[in-house]
């Protein structure tokens, strides 16, 4: 499941998560400082933003890979 996944997905489930915890905060009528304010702010936004940075494309190929296109014999050379 998680491979079929896309990060715009990940990161929409991320921010609806969030989204729950402000409406559950709300609805509890909790007092809200700005120090929760800017706890609830960074920890919406700082891990997608870190997600967006570090998934990149396709992994880097393996050792294993890399030898065995190597020791391939190329057959179609011209």
């Amino acid at each position: 499941m998680l491979k079929e996944i896309s990060r715009n997905h990940l990161v929409g489930f991320w921010f609806a998560a969030v989204a729950v915890a402000i409406t559950f905060i709300v609805a509890m009528d909790v007092n809200v400082a700005v120090s929760t304010t800017a706890l609830l702010l960074t920890v919406s936004l700082v891990p997608p933003a870190i997600m967006f940075l570090v998934w990149r494309g396709a992994p880097p190929p393996t050792i294993g890979e890399i030898l065995y296109s190597v020791n391939t014999p190329k057959t179609d050379r011209a």
